[in-house]
């Protein structure tokens, strides 16, 4: 996948002043397409990006820094390319701001005209005297089954589920990594699996995430290809995913998808 206007893949300045130009947005017609999916989609949920390096100038040219919580809702015609995220966020530092609330608001009218739907935005201020919290995954990993792993393309017909079993449980990997569509560079994280219904083979899971290893795609088609194959495979009745990816440029990205009514695990886990 290339796009000339697209800075992922290409040598680009970095800005210091704020430019709401700089967002780049994608279509998720295109991946959806290729997973057999229309207008009305399977599932609901949300891509939650966490941006650790957010910093700009307060009136008199006082530095002020924070972390951001951006959340675009999957029904959102478009995403917002990771690479041209970062160089807007980090367009704010040489620009002034007359308050925390203020980046916030911005942030939020700039991703949700380039997206086409609601963005939430949270900037928080470095918290007095404490450490956010590094979290721990629920449920039971997987990571040390058994499993023959040797296939480095994804195959949905690894996976398999016992229709005389039914379990509600929930299983995590810290094992899944695919490649940026544009780069090849690799993207690394953890996924954790909510369902109900028939019980699914722990191996063959474990063989079908480790097959994401070589996969071309971006973080949100990822995790839509996983609910789309889980379901299609083992059918369950409920089906949570959610993918937590570790840092790239100070920004990591958890998208989650649902067709039960839950909502997202908003965690930081260890590699975050």
């Amino acid at each position: 996948m290339q796009d000339a206007d697209m800075p992922l893949g290409r040598d680009t300045a970095y800005p210091d002043h704020y430019d709401a130009a700089l967002l780049c947005p994608i279509s998720r017609s295109e991946s959806r397409h290729g997973l057999g999916l229309g207008e009305v989609l399977p599932f609901s949920g949300a891509d939650t990006w966490h941006a650790w390096e957010l910093t700009w100038l307060a009136p008199g040219g006082v530095p002020r820094v924070a972390t951001a919580e951006i959340t675009v809702p999957a029904d959102s015609p478009r995403l917002v390319e990771s690479k041209s995220l970062k160089l807007y966020l980090n367009a704010f530092s040489m620009s002034e701001f007359q308050s925390g609330d203020a980046v916030e608001s911005r942030i939020a009218r700039d991703l949700t005209d380039c997206l086409g739907a609601p963005v939430t935005v949270r900037v928080s201020m470095p918290p007095a005297g404490g450490q956010v919290p590094v979290d721990r995954l629920p449920g039971a990993c997987i990571d040390d089954t058994v499993a023959d792993c040797g296939l480095w393309e994804v195959e949905p017909k690894l996976l398999r589920a016992d229709p005389d079993m039914q379990v509600d449980e929930t299983l995590y990997s810290h094992l899944l990594r695919s490649l940026c569509p544009v780069t090849a560079q690799p993207d690394m994280g953890s996924v954790l699996i909510r369902y109900r219904g028939p019980r699914i083979d722990r191996a063959g899971l474990l063989r079908y995430i480790v097959s994401f290893r070589r996969h071309q795609d971006f973080h949100e088609a990822c995790v839509e290809r996983m609910f789309v194959d889980i379901m299609a495979r083992c059918a369950p009745v409920a089906l949570s995913v959610q993918a937590f990816y570790t840092r790239r440029g100070g920004i990591d990205i958890n998208p989650f998808r649902s067709n039960d009514g839950s909502h997202a695990m908003n965690l930081r886990l260890w590699r975050q």
